[in-house]
């Protein structure tokens, strides 16, 4: 019988990470032996588990598929917090905080004209019922955490307030110019109506959102009910065509793109409030 020319196997053909499982398959990157189950495919070749965590923990971190503004919503929590000073602010007798800040179309004051509000009314709520500015904070905290992290503080910013100033907008079409209203609700009907357009165009399910934001609009059409439901619809639309922007402009390449046309609908918005206010 002859020698058999089959090299002797050595400690070195077997896993690194599993002894007993013999392996001749390489790392590309440290060269260690990996058996079947600790191989992730590579460019070229397999990478162990290690090698991999490695890579993905030098690898550029993008939270979401606009920006990579990082996991902590600092939008969210600060425009909660201005909206909460604001209103201690209001419980201060002789202030007259709401006053300065709630909206309506046409005013009695000297100026006739103070555009400004139809932003400043978002931070203002009733002080007669406590779930008002509960219920919007609240919303604000839940859409907030979704939305920031995925769209930037920038962007997410802008879709706030662009969604504040179409509810007041829709409260300047929807009303003969006298009523006056405070609150965020405008501002985050926009932010569920962005949520929604994204969603759908993600191919995510919406059936939960669709609900919530169907009760939302019903409760303000509900007799007795002191809720501006124009402001919900005006947020509504606003938020859901700066969503549709975002989702159309999301790649890098169409940055200059996505801030001509949010620009482009900020002048529209503005110039259809002009519009209306020489109307009356």
């Amino acid at each position: 019988m002859s020698q058999s020319s089959v090299p002797p196997v050595s400690r070195d053909n077997f896993c690194y990470r599993h002894p007993d499982r013999q392996s001749f398959v390489l790392c590309q990157r440290c060269g260690r032996t990996i058996c079947g189950e600790c191989q992730t495919p590579g460019a070229v070749g397999v990478i162990c588990p290690e090698c991999m965590k490695q890579q993905r923990q030098s690898a550029p971190r993008r939270t979401g598929f606009f920006s990579r503004s990082g996991d902590r919503p600092v939008v969210t929590y600060t425009l909660i917090a201005v909206t909460a000073f604001v209103f201690l602010l209001q419980l201060i007798p002789g202030l007259n905080v709401i006053d300065y800040l709630l909206y309506a179309g046409v005013y009695s004051t000297p100026v006739a004209f103070e555009p400004w509000r139809m932003l400043t009314s978002v931070f203002v709520h009733s002080q007669s019922f406590i779930f008002h500015i509960a219920l919007n904070m609240y919303s604000l905290w839940l859409f907030g955490q979704a939305l920031e992290p995925m769209l930037g503080r920038a962007r997410f910013l802008a879709l706030y307030l662009i969604s504040g100033f179409a509810g007041s907008l829709g409260v300047l079409f929807l009303t003969d110019g006298s009523t006056a209203v405070v609150g965020a609700s405008g501002a985050i009907f926009g932010l569920m109506g962005a949520f929604l357009v994204i969603q759908r165009k993600l191919g995510g399910n919406m059936n939960g959102l669709l609900v919530l934001v169907g009760i939302n609009l019903v409760i303000g059409f509900i007799p007795g009910i002191n809720v501006a439901w124009q402001a919900h619809v005006g947020g509504l639309v606003g938020g859901a065509l700066v969503g549709l922007i975002y989702y159309e402009t999301r790649h890098l390449k169409h940055k200059s793109r996505q801030t001509l046309l949010i620009g482009g609908l900020c002048a529209v918005l503005v110039v259809l409030s002009l519009i209306r206010y020489v109307a009356f």
